[in-house]
């Protein structure tokens, strides 16, 4: 295979800038770790599916380990960044889970590869600390959504904040994981509105949320 491309008509074959070339096999991998998982993605896919040699896909990425890292830093670093640009510009805890819906529907129908990637990869801590990190980012958020109002409280003691805070961390999987349960079941069946979707979502936190807050319990077994 050729890492050239060319000039239609010309007959002129031009190689692909390093950085250009770079960005391409960066996408592609994206594409078929999203498809395939981690494990079952091998250089040869990626090499096969940009259209050039496995030894110029070795020349950018040492490895596949490498290679899925890259991958994954560009993913986080921009998901990340979405979601927080939309809590910060929320002051109310309910309108930022809504917002944080909102990125989650509107990256995932942007970015199919990229969301297919988060899903099969979020809880599965041997494929590398960058998706691990977003977890733990994505769980940061939720509690301080949780918390925003009770860390401002001055009335609230030290102990009581303690306990809220020990609450948010066992809250925290439940939520994201709600959340994106439902933004896959979403894109598997499109026939159901978006804004139905998003607002199911944010009732299904909310109010579970609110009820647990009021202090309702069901009696332990």
């Amino acid at each position: 295979m050729t890492n050239s491309t060319g000039d239609a008509g010309t007959g002129v074959r031009r190689r692909m800038p390093h950085a250009r070339r770079r960005e391409q096999l960066l996408q592609v991998a994206l594409a078929e770790f999203g498809r395939r998982g981690y494990h079952e993605t091998q250089m040869e896919h990626v090499a096969g599916a940009a259209a050039v040699s496995k030894a110029l896909l070795y020349q950018h990425f040492a490895s596949k380990e490498q290679l899925f890292v890259e991958v994954t830093g560009e993913v986080v670093a921009e998901l990340t960044a979405r979601l927080n640009a939309a809590v910060l510009a929320e002051q109310d805890s309910m309108e930022g889970i809504r917002a944080m819906i909102r990125v989650l529907f509107d990256y995932a129908t942007a970015e199919p590869d990229a969301w297919a990637l988060v899903i099969r990869h979020l809880d599965k801590p041997e494929v590398g600390p960058e998706l691990r990190e977003m977890r733990d980012r994505l769980g940061g958020a939720f509690a301080d959504l949780l918390l925003r109002r009770r860390r401002a409280d001055p009335k609230l003691s030290a102990e009581a904040l303690a306990a809220n805070e020990r609450r948010a961390r066992l809250l925290v999987p439940l939520m994201y994981g709600s959340m994106l349960s439902m933004v896959s079941w979403w894109l598997e069946h499109p026939g159901t509105p978006r804004d139905r979707a998003e607002q199911m979502a944010v009732e299904f936190i909310w109010l579970g949320l609110d009820r647990l807050r009021s202090g309702e319990r069901l009696p332990r077994p």
